[in-house]
């Protein structure tokens, strides 16, 4: 005759239920956090291949912005410019320190709706983001109307 209650028996499975929750919580959480854009990029010159800039991304309330912390300039060239080719309130600004990634929203897998700077030319374009390669690289895709019409880059993750 078996004696042992039935509320003893629950016991070791409850808790082992418990263990493959918290374990596939945290899995589920560090994949998320793999595949945020949040943090600090560097940006690579689509003609050179050398670095040229540190980029700052951040969210907020849903969204994720980016800024220019640092440029990769040569000696003979100016180290703080301003935006002389921007318009509007960014107009002779700064780039340093600039916002030039704005309003993109989670898509699944990318961060898309929003719109990105370029501070060489001041043209404005529709973007998307991807993290890639388990949060080492970032797909920056910059287009005019449809996606097929643009250009993409892609930052390398810089440890903090």
């Amino acid at each position: 005759m078996n004696t042992s209650h039935p509320v003893r028996l629950l016991r070791p499975v409850r808790m082992v239920a418990i263990v493959i929750l918290a374990i596939a919580f945290s899995t589920q959480t560090a994949w998320a956090e793999a595949l945020s854009p949040v943090g600090k990029w560097k940006t690579i010159d689509d003609d050179t291949g050398k670095p040229k800039s540190i980029v700052e991304i951040w969210e907020r309330g849903g969204k994720v912005y980016g800024k220019i912390l640092r440029l990769f300039r040569g000696p003979s060239e100016d180290q703080d410019p301003k935006c002389d080719k921007c318009e509007g309130f960014r107009k002779d600004k700064r780039i340093i320190g600039m916002t030039i990634m704005w309003g993109l929203s989670r898509d699944d897998d990318e961060w898309s709706g929003g719109k990105i700077l370029d501070p060489d030319n001041g043209k404005i374009y529709r973007c998307y983001i991807e993290v890639q390669e388990g949060g080492k690289k970032l797909k920056v895709r910059g287009y005019i109307g449809i996606s097929l019409l643009g250009r993409t880059q892609y930052w390398l993750k810089v440890d903090d």
